[in-house]
């Protein structure tokens, strides 16, 4: 054998290619890190790729047509779960529509994060006229608790955590996160990519309020000759739920709900005078607020809704220090988030507190009494047309026999008076129109509701309200999500019986009339029922419910039934000129 032939040819090792990653996959790793696995949204440029990815990644991606109703039904999700509801858009105009409900989420204390793809700096900040080309970050910045932007694929792991952080600590609300399109096909080293990203540790920490706060609350309540509590939706949202039942039945106090708030004790619980609110809040003397604001649905904390001037102490629980004496003083602030500081008033009042007068509890008892014997018949007719007692009568059954289901509701008589009629026995299970009193939040709330807690959902629409988010009934029914709507339909805004003077036009608050709102969800696929009387309404909503399909009750309401504004008509300017006739 040669010397050449004992030569052993050994090829050079080849080294393996490094595994890579990209901003598509850090956004959703990131997402997923933090726990987070449902997205809602519209897909289009530049993010159709992001909600594919995040499906084949196993989140859950729920489409919707338009991007306000996406961002309702994240804003409610995280009143639900705790946790951001994400809303995922496309840049300007989808931007702007989801910008929509991150107002409202702000104003609502929901956390939401609104993730919208945007136009490329060098082009927006030039004003070149790129595609869709808007500065959103700086449009966002007024609306929102916080805004931030990502320009590179190793700050997507701060990003996403720092919107999380934003979103859930101290006073929940809405963020901002403005993600250009160049940053998604950033590539670099998946290891480095995974060592970037950021688990949120204790988001939203326990705030203790200090014990002289909760010393100084305590010798104002024991002052009290007629105290009071009201509960607002913060209180739901806190999901203390125990703790606060505890407060009110060892403090022997009765307490008045706000909307949201219904529920956290059965509306039909000895100590609930949301039957006699109105005397309630004009004849206490002591108030301890627990996450409810003194904004316009209290009047402010003054006017003739509270007595004569003066005459009422407030006790405030809030974890914005900046709440207190927003509008009147607030002689015992109590600074901290709601399930710790409810605890430490039940630690401080101990074993032997002494219970209010026996003649306040009385005094509200019979009011309450008197209220609901005087609107007993009122829901009892089973006359056709319908008008709105009757048929939230109706409902009213309906929600007692299914006390698990989730009610959504809004309109404008439909919502006011829905509020008083129907009872509420467990917390978080009505959700409607919250702080600013807007419509177009049903669809997305529904949507939201019956994907996050996968209970039926009933969904309680004046036909004004509707209109604003009622294509998502195919949204409902593309998921087959068991959501039951019920459109009270009046024919139009407050009432359908308004006329143009000038008899060219129809009125400008009235609408086709008797419109089939039922074919909508047919034609989808869902089920339709037309009614006109409380009993068909009782059959159609317990036959739809009980099937989980999607469905909608077109519910036939007296055209002339209905106020101007609902129970808010004085917030309506009335002109009281006339002009005359030439």
């Amino acid at each position: 054998m040669t010397a050449l032939a004992k030569i052993v040819h050994t090829a050079p090792e080849v080294e393996a290619e490094p595994e890579l990653t990209d901003g598509f996959h850090l956004v959703i790793d990131a997402l997923k890190l933090n726990g987070i696995e449902t997205i809602y949204g519209v897909p289009g440029i530049p993010i159709t790729d992001l909600g594919r990815m995040a499906q084949a990644e196993g989140m859950r991606v729920i489409s919707f047509r338009h991007e306000q109703h996406a961002g309702n039904a994240a804003a409610i999700a995280g009143f639900l779960t705790q946790k951001p509801g994400i809303c995922l858009t496309v840049s300007a105009p989808g931007f702007l529509n989801g910008l929509t409900a991150l107002a409202n989420a702000t104003t609502n204390c929901f956390p939401m994060i609104l993730i919208s793809g945007s136009s490329e700096r060098e082009i927006v900040d030039l004003q070149q006229g790129d595609y869709e080309e808007m500065d959103q970050l700086a449009i966002a910045k007024p609306l929102c608790k916080a805004a931030f932007r990502v320009l590179h694929a190793a700050d997507i792991g701060i990003g996403v955590a720092r919107a999380i952080r934003a979103a859930c600590s101290g006073r929940p609300g809405g963020v901002y996160l403005d993600l250009p399109a160049k940053l998604f096909s950033q590539v670099m080293d998946a290891e480095a990519g995974q060592k970037s990203l950021v688990k949120v540790i204790d988001p939203a920490p326990a705030q203790h309020p200090a014990p002289e706060a909760i010393a100084r609350a305590l010798d104002v309540l024991k002052s009290a000759k007629r105290p009071l509590i009201v509960l607002g939706k913060g209180a739901a949202y806190a999901q203390a739920d125990a703790a606060i039942r505890s407060l009110v039945e060892t403090s022997g106090i009765p307490y008045v709900p706000m909307s949201m708030a219904k529920g956290l004790l059965p509306d039909t619980h000895p100590l609930s005078a949301g039957a006699a609110r109105s005397t309630a809040l004009k004849d206490s003397d002591v108030v301890l607020l627990i996450g409810a604001r003194l904004n316009w649905l209290l009047s402010h904390g003054k006017g003739k809704s509270w007595g004569e001037p003066g005459s009422t102490k407030f006790i405030q629980i809030d974890i914005e220090p900046r709440e207190m004496d927003s509008n009147v003083e607030i002689v015992a602030p109590v600074v901290g988030d709601i399930a710790s500081c409810v605890q430490a008033l039940l630690d401080g009042m101990g074993q032997g507190w002494q219970q209010p007068p026996s003649d306040w509890i009385e005094t509200l008892k019979t009011k309450r009494e008197a209220n609901v014997a005087k609107m007993a018949p009122k829901l009892m007719s089973n006359a056709s047309p319908m008008n709105f007692h009757a048929a939230l009568g109706a409902l009213r059954t309906i929600v007692k026999e299914r006390p698990d289901a989730i009610l959504v509701n809004e309109g404008a008589n439909t919502l006011d008076l829905a509020r008083g009629i129907i009872d509420m026995y467990q917390p978080r299970k009505r959700l409607d129109v919250g702080t600013w009193g807007i419509m177009g939040i049903g669809m997305g709330f529904a949507v939201a509701a019956a994907v996050e807690t996968g209970k039926p959902v009933l969904c309680v629409e004046g036909d004004s309200a509707f209109g604003f988010s009622g294509m998502e009934v195919e949204t409902i029914c593309r998921y087959g999500l068991p959501v039951c709507i019920v459109v009270f339909n009046n024919n139009g805004i407050y009432r359908g019986t308004d006329t143009d003077p000038t008899g060219r036009d129809p009125a400008t608050t009235v609408f086709v009339p008797d419109s089939r709102y039922d074919k909508m969800m047919e034609a989808f696929g869902g089920v339709g029922y037309h009614v006109t009387t409380p009993d068909e309404l009782t059959r159609a909503v317990n036959e739809a419910m009980n099937s989980g399909r999607p469905a909608l009750v077109n519910a036939v309401i007296d055209p002339a039934a209905g106020s101007e504004s609902g129970n808010i008509g004085s917030l309506n300017p009335q002109s009281g000129i006339k002009k005359k006739k030439k």
